[in-house]
């Protein structure tokens, strides 16, 4: 008995391993097409509506790279230039009509939160964005920059082309406690033959944390003061 629980330990221990180890180099679309089941449709230089929409959406990048140097971003930390972009975004696509929406899941529910940032619409056709920042200092770095997480209501239901528009932001000045940042060049990418990795992690959630029954042992509680 001793050796087969010491073989099953031994087992269960390999196995662990193996999560931990990060699979590299997966191709996005199929990623996407697994995930839910929609294909991520290559951008067609060749391709007249294609064509059409990368004219679209250059000049969605200079007007929205605009609204941003005239109004400034305020913001006391660098990482979180990027919370403030789809707002400028979104604006800039409704002055071309494209009809910017945050976009829902197979469960028809609108969630801010995750990717994409946008869907939007081109000859009532739909397409995604999501909107990203960098500067020079980090372009070149493997510094983390581009993720997402599976969910049960994800936020892909349409075959269709995935973009980025991407910012590259400097700092501007001052304002009280906080920088001030502007833009000087953009980039608009086409996401479909991004490799991707993906690194498992352990959780748990304060339920399990905090309720002494089936997580943490609690040592101790009492009131403060």
């Amino acid at each position: 008995m001793a050796d087969k629980d010491n073989n099953y330990v031994s087992r269960l221990e390999n196995v662990i391993k193996q999560m931990l180890v990060p699979l590299k180099d997966i191709p996005f679309n199929l990623v996407i097409e697994s995930l839910t089941g929609k294909k991520v449709i290559p951008f067609d230089y060749k391709n007249n509506d294609d064509g059409e929409l990368l004219e679209v959406l250059k000049k969605v990048a200079v007007f929205g790279g605009k609204e941003i140097n005239r109004n400034g971003i305020e913001s006391k930390r660098p990482n979180e230039v990027g919370n403030y972009i789809e707002a400028f975004v979104k604006k800039a696509m409704q002055q071309y009509r494209l009809r910017p929406e945050v976009p829902s899941g197979r469960s028809g529910k609108k969630k801010a939160t995750g990717y994409p940032d946008i869907v939007f619409f081109f000859k009532d056709k739909p397409y995604y964005l999501e909107c990203k920042t960098y500067n020079l200092e980090n372009i070149s770095t493997t510094q983390r920059s581009f993720y997402f997480s599976p969910s049960d209501d994800f936020k892909v239901i349409h075959d269709t082309h995935h973009f980025i528009l991407s910012y590259e932001m400097f700092l501007d000045g001052r304002k009280s406690d906080k920088n001030i940042y502007r833009c000087k060049h953009y980039k608009i990418l086409s996401l479909e033959s991004l490799s991707l990795n993906v690194k498992y992690e352990f959780n748990s959630d304060n339920q399990r944390m905090y309720s002494g029954k089936n997580g943490t042992i609690i040592l101790d509680e009492g009131e403060v003061g």
